[in-house]
């Protein structure tokens, strides 16, 4: 039974708790408080590869590529101090997180030293679900990957990327989601996730730290003007690389991968220049049930790491983001000659199957008695799901 949400910055007692403990620890010297200095950070990060680690930094990456890396760092944590307000729990999080960023960054230094083969595996041309982030795209990618003739990411690849030998990276993801559903009682509700299900690349993009997974748990808007004016080909070729050791990793090259990250659309004209065989699907919904429906996820997340959670800034902050992926994302596609679907919200509600087969029609493949049977299954085992709570949620903010 989930405990009530009854307002959009409303948190579990467990992070007043945390925030109070934390607080104690650091104030009477039981724990050193998390440093956030861009040297500290990687000096945490690199201990465990040593004197490897500067190799690693610059394995398989161009100068331009490990400058926008350090670059994006120092950016990104002159915003947090300045900005975001951090609550003890935050500056742990903010920590945890961007410690985890680089030692992922130098590890895949090391394998692509070791195994520069990685990087030369050839894709098979992706499927990539484009649109605002509460439209649909979610539903959308896990029918399309539940197509035996798909590849996708799960969600211990997209927060373990580095692949391991033996590969325990499911265990990993499994403990984490663990601790995020003890954190965040309300996470399943509005994303529901599973360690070995079908999950977006978020975390790659994050990896190279992009600003989409920041911004949407701390009030940073210093970071996310310096990144969405900055190019962002960097990121794609380390998302790139990323894709490829994964494929190969996992034998999965030569099955089309359905790739999708809300985030994608802000970024649509550089993601297509590292994937010019993709075939585009996009997710149309009414915008303003895009907005509630966002402003809803990011007061969740940003209500963990912040006491002074403003929610009228919030939505006037993802107004404008929206309507920047929205314009973004028109210009990129006036000139892509490529396959584009398109699914409407309201429409796939209505007749999912009659939707998808018009999808697969318009991208010129095939949909298999197989297909659809394993379609019916996902959406037969999503009926029960914790998710189908945040329309109810909505409606109760609505009168806020």
């Amino acid at each position: 039974m989930l405990p009530e949400r009854s307002h959009p910055l409303a948190r579990a007692p467990l992070v007043d708790r945390s925030n109070g403990w934390l607080a104690q620890a650091w104030t009477k010297g039981w724990l050193p408080p998390p440093s956030l200095d861009p040297h500290d950070l990687w000096q945490v990060a690199a201990k465990s590869l040593g004197e490897r680690a500067g190799d690693a930094e610059i394995a398989a990456r161009s100068p331009e590529d490990v400058v926008d890396f350090r670059l994006r760092l120092e950016k990104l944590v002159a915003a947090l101090e300045a900005e975001a307000g951090l609550n003890p729990m935050g500056r742990a999080m903010a920590w945890g997180q961007l410690t985890r960023a680089i030692k992922n960054r130098l590890r895949f230094g090391a394998v692509w030293a070791e195994k520069p083969d990685l990087l030369t595996t050839k894709l098979a041309p992706p499927i990539i679900v484009i649109g605002h982030m509460r439209s649909g795209t979610t539903r959308i990618h896990k029918l399309l990957a539940a197509d035996p003739a798909h590849s996708a990411t799960r969600y211990c690849d997209a927060a373990h990327p580095v692949p391991s030998f033996p590969d325990i990276r499911r265990i990993k993801g499994a403990f984490d989601l663990m601790m995020m559903r003890r954190i965040n009682p309300w996470i399943d509700v509005i994303h529901p996730m599973a360690s070995g299900e079908v999950e977006e690349e978020l975390g790659w993009i994050a990896a190279a730290l992009n600003h989409s997974i920041y911004e949407s748990q701390w009030r940073i808007p210093s970071y996310s003007a310096f990144s969405e004016a900055r190019d962002p080909t960097p990121i794609y070729r380390e998302f790139g690389r990323m894709l490829r050791s994964d494929a190969a990793h996992r034998g999965l090259a030569d099955r089309p991968r359905v790739l999708k990250v809300p985030a994608f659309s802000e970024d649509l004209s550089t993601l297509l220049a590292q994937f010019p065989d993709a075939k585009l699907v996009l997710a149309e919904r009414d915008s303003s049930a895009v907005l509630r429906s966002a402003v809803s996820l990011v007061a969740n997340q940003m209500a963990i790491q912040c006491d002074a959670c403003d929610l009228d800034w919030i939505e006037t902050e993802w107004r404008r983001k929206l309507a920047l992926r929205e314009a973004r994302m028109a210009a990129a596609l006036k000139t892509w000659a490529g396959p584009v679907a398109r699914l409407q919200f309201d429409a796939l509600n209505a007749d999912w199957e009659g939707e998808i087969t018009r999808t697969y029609a318009d991208l010129d493949i095939e949909l298999t008695p197989q297909a659809l049977k394993a379609m019916r299954r996902e959406m037969a085992a999503s009926e029960s799901g914790h998710h189908r709570a945040h329309s109810a949620q909505l409606a109760q903010f609505a009168s806020i």
